[in-house]
């Protein structure tokens, strides 16, 4: 198995190559400048693992929610990778991807809050669980709003221990007073390495989308307005 993973959802520009030898990982913090960069990783990865893109499984890219340019792109270039190759495509929330991150630093993480940045006074946000297999499992939906409306789900525990990660928590800080239990660990971004990782079962069960089929996830609609009640 051979899984080209990528993600531009974020200032987090990053290419990995997950195989039975390992995992070469290439990772950039980037203001701008995503295009050339993550078309560069792809090749020096491939190259590391001394594989083509023939011969690649799947191809598994940061589906959103992010950045709307970062998104889109990493779509674009996955369709055009999944065609060019006639290799099939996995799409990965970037939401999770930090959950996993999370699940990987932190052993005894159970339940995970990952909200992102959203700009225009929102935020991106979903909750995990972690599976018996290690994964980060969505608990609900994966959503976009006012740093008022997040909310842990009703089934955890009040006092049970949930960390929280992603670009949102330091932007409102209030959001760390959601739980007692609440413990926010900082800087974490999505990474391909872990979009890879997440994308194992889904080849491993033959759900694969085809190049046309990789579409991003925005979560909104409203990419001008500001939200009309001000939160």
């Amino acid at each position: 198995m051979k899984i080209l993973a990528l993600d531009t959802a974020t200032e987090n520009c990053s290419a990995a190559l997950l195989s039975e030898a390992g995992c070469a990982v290439r990772e950039r913090l980037l203001e701008r400048g995503h295009a050339a960069s993550i078309l560069a990783m792809i090749d020096e990865v491939l190259s590391e693992a001394g594989a083509s893109l023939a011969e690649l499984t799947a191809i598994a890219f940061g589906r959103g929610p992010g950045s709307f340019t970062g998104v889109r792109l990493a779509a674009s270039v996955t369709q055009g990778l999944s065609f060019g190759a006639g290799v099939p495509v996995v799409a990965v929330s970037d939401l999770r991807a930090v959950a996993q991150r999370v699940l990987i630093q932190e052993s005894a993480a159970q339940r995970v809050l990952v909200c992102n940045d959203a700009r225009m006074r929102e935020v991106y946000w979903a909750c995990f669980e972690r599976s018996a297999a290690g994964l980060a499992e969505l608990k609900g939906s994966e959503q976009a709003g006012a740093p008022g409306r997040v909310v842990l789900p009703a089934e955890w525990p009040a006092d049970a221990a949930v960390w929280g990660a992603g670009s949102g928590f330091a932007a409102y800080p209030a959001l760390a007073a959601l739980s007692k239990g609440l413990r926010v660990l900082h800087g974490l971004h999505p990474r391909a390495a872990e979009i890879a990782l997440l994308a194992v079962p889904a080849v491993r069960a033959g759900r694969l989308l085809d190049a046309a089929e990789a579409f991003p996830v925005y979560l909104r609609d409203d990419v001008v307005q500001p939200p009309a009640d001000g939160h």
